[in-house]
């Protein structure tokens, strides 16, 4: 896609009744790039995406919008609260929810956006991932994430069998990585990271032994306090918890390629509680450590 094509590129997709069945189709898919005293939004745009920003609109989807050049206003909600918009943020438009946006006078920018909806983004959302917060996301500029939008673009330019499934595959890695980079920007101490790396590399190689949070902090001549918090804040869970699942990943190995009985592998990963370990086994996974093995 040459630069000429790609400074103004909508695609506005039709989904049938078998698109639905996969539980996530794209609406709509493309790039502007507004230059300094153009109105906005431009001329271009179908009626049923076209809006005044002074009053606003609503929609009946989801977008992700990404701005990779320029600054503007990002307006939403009841209250109306506003956030300043730069490059290298994107917003998360919710169906229903009243909003408004444009870039600063004198400035311009550079959009890109995709809408899409189904049960599957709905089922996230529910479970709370990008609720009771801002709905801007400080991810930089990411030309992966450029990427992924330019060959969203390309498929919706096509429309061949099996579009939309491609569509919706690149609605999850664009909104999974918007969350990764969001949750980890802030993280910048280096010597920090350091740290979290090498307990990460000692909990796995710790697996078969009774290793606890407060020892791994020890063995970083850190506090466990400390460790603890920037260990949750940079993975998004606790060192105890990290330290379970690894177990638990091996317990299913075992589980497949060992005759070891239960409370043996129970034993041999060295669970505080052997008694405990099915419960939880069955917990995380929905089958007995039995039922899985067979």
């Amino acid at each position: 896609m040459s630069s000429k094509e790609l400074d103004s590129n909508l695609n506005y997709l039709v989904t049938s009744e078998v698109d639905e069945l996969w539980g996530l189709t794209v609406t709509t898919v493309g790039h502007q790039k507004i230059c300094e005293h153009e109105s906005y939004p431009p001329k271009n745009h179908p009626l049923e995406y076209y809006f005044n920003v002074d009053k606003g609109r609503v929609l009946n989807e989801y977008q992700l919008l990404y701005i990779t050049d320029g600054n503007g206003i990002f307006t939403f909600g009841s209250s109306k609260q506003s956030c300043f918009i730069s490059e290298g943020k994107m917003f998360f438009l919710m169906p229903g929810v009243w909003h408004t946006y444009k870039p600063i006078e004198n400035s311009g920018w550079n959009e890109y956006w995709i809408g899409f909806k189904g049960e599957i983004i709905q089922k996230i959302v529910d479970e709370g991932f990008f609720l009771n917060r801002a709905p801007v996301f400080n991810i930089g500029l990411n030309e992966r994430i450029i990427d992924l939008y330019i060959k969203a673009i390309e498929i919706a330019r096509e429309e061949r069998a099996g579009y939309q499934q491609a569509l919706s595959g690149i609605v999850m890695h664009i909104l999974g990585l918007m969350y990764y980079r969001d949750k980890t920007r802030d993280f910048e101490d280096e010597e920090l990271i350091k740290k979290i790396n090498k307990a990460k590399v000692i909990m796995r190689e710790s697996i078969y032994k009774s290793l606890t949070a407060e020892d791994i902090a020890k063995q970083l001549n850190i506090s466990y306090s400390g460790f603890r918090r920037a260990f949750k804040e940079f993975t998004g869970t606790s060192p105890s918890q990290f330290m379970l699942e690894l177990k638990l990943n091996e317990a299913k190995l075992m589980l497949s390629t060992t005759n070891l009985s239960v409370k043996e592998i129970s034993y041999s990963l060295n669970f505080d509680n052997p008694d405990y370990f099915p419960i939880f086994f069955k917990k995380r996974t929905g089958q007995t450590p039995e039922e899985y093995r067979t």
